[in-house]
């Protein structure tokens, strides 16, 4: 059998889309486990998920740090030191440095609230209901410098519905997020995506459907 891929999740809060990603973990037949979860704030509820599931925590507090660089030097040592192969930013709220998006590139995990590359930054639930569209959702993609951006994985679509508030699409987008971030990370551990040029490619055209199984009338 196949080693299964080491991860290093980044999170900042309550680690809702690390819950999904421990559960993928436990499968037997699911090609990663996760090696270590970080959390640049010391009391992010995600950090007592992970603890619960068995997993090594490690607190690197950017407060304590004077410049992002020595900040994402640390960052970039534990994770090394865990020997992780893939890292998963999951509600991570810190930009990271060119150097530590470089030194990880095409290795490099985000989900994002959207279906990039519309909406952007912060609120896009927000944003999307102020554009008035009659979609949103959810999408995974390899990360890039600028915010928000690199090549795309994999995307699930969810409707906007005519009395939807930004909190009751959020909370529509996330029970997508939590299929879709184990379905891509997936993808990329078990080698049927992977990055060429800015361009995600697929072993099987299969492969490129974010979920199958997925409706909009969900």
């Amino acid at each position: 059998m196949t080693a299964r891929k080491r991860i290093g999740v980044l999170i900042s809060g309550r680690g809702s889309n690390l819950q999904s990603l421990i559960d993928a973990c436990n499968e037997p037949d699911y090609p990663a486990e996760i090696a270590l979860v970080i959390s640049n704030r010391p009391n992010a509820y995600g950090l007592e998920r992970a603890q619960k599931a068995g997993i090594e925590t490690r607190v690197i507090d950017h407060k304590h740090y004077p410049a992002r660089e020595a900040f994402d030097a640390d960052l970039d040592g534990a994770l090394r030191e865990a020997d992780v192969d893939i890292v998963c930013n999951a509600g991570f709220m810190r930009l990271l440095t060119e150097g530590f998006v470089e030194a990880w590139r095409d290795w490099q995990l985000n989900i994002h609230p959207s279906l990039l590359p519309a909406f952007r930054g912060l609120h896009p639930q927000q944003q999307a209901l102020d554009a008035g569209v009659c979609i949103s959702g959810a999408t995974v993609h390899f990360v890039r410098h600028e915010m928000d951006a690199g090549p795309i994985l994999a995307q699930a679509a969810v409707p906007v519905h005519a009395d939807d508030t930004e909190d009751s699409l959020s909370e529509r987008i996330l029970q997508a997020e939590h299929r879709l971030y184990p379905h891509a990370l997936r993808l990329v551990a078990s080698g049927a995506a992977w990055v060429e040029g800015e361009i995600v490619r697929y072993a099987t055209a299969a492969g490129k459907a974010a979920l199958l199984n997925w409706s909009l009338s969900d």
